[in-house]
Protein backbone atom coordinates (compact mmCIF):
# COMPACT_ATOMS: atom_id res chain seq x y z
CA UNK A 1 0.00 0.00 0.00
CA UNK A 2 1.78 3.18 -1.16
CA UNK A 3 -1.42 5.65 -1.83
CA UNK A 4 -4.39 6.40 0.41
CA UNK A 5 -7.39 8.64 -0.33
CA UNK A 6 -9.39 9.13 2.77
CA UNK A 7 -13.37 9.70 1.48
CA UNK A 8 -14.78 13.38 2.74
CA UNK A 9 -17.07 11.75 4.88
CA UNK A 10 -13.90 11.56 7.83
CA UNK A 11 -13.62 14.66 10.44
CA UNK A 12 -10.48 13.36 11.94
CA UNK A 13 -8.00 11.16 11.90
CA UNK A 14 -6.98 8.89 14.86
CA UNK A 15 -4.54 7.97 17.17
CA UNK A 16 -1.86 6.30 15.38
CA UNK A 17 -3.99 5.80 12.14
CA UNK A 18 -1.32 4.98 9.63
CA UNK A 19 1.52 4.94 12.46
CA UNK A 20 3.97 2.49 10.84
CA UNK A 21 2.88 2.17 7.17
CA UNK A 22 6.54 2.86 6.13
CA UNK A 23 5.85 2.09 2.40
CA UNK A 24 2.90 4.70 2.26
CA UNK A 25 4.35 7.61 -0.07
CA UNK A 26 1.18 9.88 -0.32
CA UNK A 27 -1.47 10.46 0.88
CA UNK A 28 -4.91 12.99 0.23
CA UNK A 29 -6.41 14.41 3.51
CA UNK A 30 -10.22 15.64 2.64
CA UNK A 31 -11.41 18.73 3.65
CA UNK A 32 -13.78 17.67 6.21
CA UNK A 33 -10.68 16.74 8.32
CA UNK A 34 -10.11 19.01 11.13
CA UNK A 35 -7.86 17.55 14.10
CA UNK A 36 -4.77 15.46 13.13
CA UNK A 37 -4.55 12.79 16.39
CA UNK A 38 -1.65 11.69 18.38
CA UNK A 39 1.19 9.65 16.16
CA UNK A 40 -1.42 9.26 13.42
CA UNK A 41 1.53 8.80 10.57
CA UNK A 42 4.35 8.62 13.28
CA UNK A 43 6.85 6.21 11.74
CA UNK A 44 5.53 6.69 7.62
CA UNK A 45 9.33 6.80 6.02
CA UNK A 46 7.90 6.84 3.01
CA UNK A 47 5.95 9.80 3.00
CA UNK A 48 7.52 12.83 1.19
CA UNK A 49 4.99 14.98 1.47
CA UNK A 50 1.55 15.75 2.62
CA UNK A 51 -1.17 18.71 2.16
CA UNK A 52 -2.98 19.25 5.47
CA UNK A 53 -6.05 20.91 4.54
CA UNK A 54 -7.09 24.46 5.68
CA UNK A 55 -9.93 22.94 8.57
CA UNK A 56 -7.69 21.56 10.79
CA UNK A 57 -7.30 23.04 13.98
CA UNK A 58 -4.53 20.98 15.64
CA UNK A 59 -1.48 18.74 14.87
CA UNK A 60 -1.17 16.32 17.26
CA UNK A 61 1.36 14.90 19.86
CA UNK A 62 4.25 13.07 17.14
CA UNK A 63 1.83 13.41 14.33
CA UNK A 64 4.13 13.02 11.85
CA UNK A 65 7.16 11.92 14.24
CA UNK A 66 10.07 9.85 12.44
CA UNK A 67 8.85 10.86 8.59
CA UNK A 68 12.09 11.27 7.76
CA UNK A 69 11.60 11.33 3.69
CA UNK A 70 9.23 14.50 4.05
CA UNK A 71 11.18 17.27 3.36
CA UNK A 72 7.92 19.99 3.26
CA UNK A 73 4.90 20.19 4.81
CA UNK A 74 2.24 22.90 4.70
CA UNK A 75 0.43 24.33 7.97
CA UNK A 76 -2.26 25.76 7.62
CA UNK A 77 -3.55 29.19 9.12
CA UNK A 78 -6.31 27.07 11.01
CA UNK A 79 -3.97 25.61 12.86
CA UNK A 80 -3.48 26.92 16.72
CA UNK A 81 -1.21 24.19 18.28
CA UNK A 82 1.38 21.98 17.06
CA UNK A 83 2.32 19.03 19.81
CA UNK A 84 4.90 17.46 21.41
CA UNK A 85 7.14 15.69 19.01
CA UNK A 86 4.63 16.55 16.15
CA UNK A 87 7.59 16.71 13.85
CA UNK A 88 10.73 15.58 15.36
CA UNK A 89 13.45 13.94 13.29
CA UNK A 90 11.33 14.76 10.27
CA UNK A 91 13.40 15.50 6.72
CA UNK A 92 11.59 19.00 7.02
CA UNK A 93 14.20 21.16 5.10
CA UNK A 94 11.85 24.42 5.81
CA UNK A 95 9.10 25.39 7.93
CA UNK A 96 6.44 28.38 7.48
CA UNK A 97 4.79 28.22 10.97
CA UNK A 98 1.66 30.04 10.49
CA UNK A 99 0.59 33.47 12.59
CA UNK A 100 -2.78 31.42 14.30
CA UNK A 101 -0.40 29.28 16.32
CA UNK A 102 0.18 30.09 19.79
CA UNK A 103 2.28 27.53 21.47
CA UNK A 104 5.02 25.50 19.97
CA UNK A 105 5.24 22.03 22.19
CA UNK A 106 8.12 20.16 23.88
CA UNK A 107 10.33 18.74 20.84
CA UNK A 108 8.25 19.83 18.00
CA UNK A 109 10.91 19.92 15.55
CA UNK A 110 13.73 18.74 17.31
CA UNK A 111 16.05 16.44 15.34
CA UNK A 112 15.33 18.03 11.85
CA UNK A 113 18.60 18.05 10.88
CA UNK A 114 17.88 19.50 7.66
CA UNK A 115 16.08 22.74 8.22
CA UNK A 116 17.72 25.52 7.11
CA UNK A 117 15.14 28.36 7.46
CA UNK A 118 12.40 28.36 10.57
CA UNK A 119 9.95 31.11 10.91
CA UNK A 120 8.23 31.60 13.99
CA UNK A 121 5.19 34.48 13.85
CA UNK A 122 4.93 36.70 16.32
CA UNK A 123 1.46 34.83 17.57
CA UNK A 124 3.66 32.36 19.05
CA UNK A 125 3.90 32.98 23.07
CA UNK A 126 5.66 29.93 24.12
CA UNK A 127 8.50 27.53 22.18
CA UNK A 128 8.45 24.41 23.93
CA UNK A 129 11.11 22.15 25.65
CA UNK A 130 13.54 20.69 23.13
CA UNK A 131 11.44 22.30 20.36
CA UNK A 132 14.13 23.03 17.76
CA UNK A 133 17.03 20.84 19.52
CA UNK A 134 19.31 19.34 17.16
CA UNK A 135 18.18 21.29 14.20
CA UNK A 136 21.70 20.82 12.50
CA UNK A 137 24.23 22.98 11.22
CA UNK A 138 22.64 24.10 8.19
CA UNK A 139 20.38 26.04 10.49
CA UNK A 140 22.25 29.44 10.34
CA UNK A 141 19.82 32.16 11.49
CA UNK A 142 16.31 32.13 13.94
CA UNK A 143 14.38 35.63 14.92
CA UNK A 144 12.45 35.19 17.82
CA UNK A 145 9.55 37.50 18.22
CA UNK A 146 8.57 39.92 21.47
CA UNK A 147 5.44 37.62 21.62
CA UNK A 148 7.45 34.93 22.33
CA UNK A 149 7.92 35.30 27.14
CA UNK A 150 8.80 31.58 27.44
CA UNK A 151 11.25 29.19 26.07
CA UNK A 152 11.88 26.25 27.24
CA UNK A 153 14.50 23.76 28.49
CA UNK A 154 17.24 23.02 26.02
CA UNK A 155 14.90 24.71 23.28
CA UNK A 156 17.39 25.21 20.20
CA UNK A 157 20.14 23.27 22.04
CA UNK A 158 23.26 22.19 19.46
CA UNK A 159 21.69 24.02 16.41
CA UNK A 160 25.26 24.96 16.11
CA UNK A 161 25.61 27.34 13.73
CA UNK A 162 22.37 29.51 14.78
CA UNK A 163 22.39 33.31 15.29
CA UNK A 164 19.72 33.70 17.69
CA UNK A 165 18.23 37.09 17.48
CA UNK A 166 15.49 37.68 20.48
CA UNK A 167 13.28 40.86 19.97
CA UNK A 168 12.87 41.57 23.62
CA UNK A 169 14.82 42.24 27.07
CA UNK A 170 16.02 39.02 29.17
CA UNK A 171 13.78 40.30 31.66
CA UNK A 172 10.60 39.58 29.73
CA UNK A 173 11.17 35.94 28.55
CA UNK A 174 11.75 33.22 30.89
CA UNK A 175 14.14 31.10 29.35
CA UNK A 176 14.60 27.37 30.56
CA UNK A 177 17.94 25.74 31.61
CA UNK A 178 20.49 25.52 28.46
CA UNK A 179 18.01 26.86 26.03
CA UNK A 180 20.76 27.83 23.77
CA UNK A 181 23.21 25.45 24.36
CA UNK A 182 26.25 25.50 21.86
CA UNK A 183 24.42 27.76 19.26
CA UNK A 184 26.75 30.40 17.68
CA UNK A 185 25.27 33.44 19.12
CA UNK A 186 22.67 34.74 21.01
CA UNK A 187 21.45 38.34 20.66
CA UNK A 188 19.07 40.29 22.81
CA UNK A 189 17.62 43.29 21.29
CA UNK A 190 15.78 45.02 23.76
Amino acid sequence: LTSIEIPSSVTSIGNSAFAGCSYLTSIEIPSSVTSIGNSAFYKCRGLTSIKIPSGVTSIGNSAFEDCRGLTSIEIPSSVTSIGDAAFRDCGLTSIEIPSSVTSIGNSAFSGCSGLTSIEIPSSVTSIGDWAFAYCGESLTSIEIPSSVTSIGESAFAYCENADIVIDNSEENVTVGSHAFEDCKSVTWKR
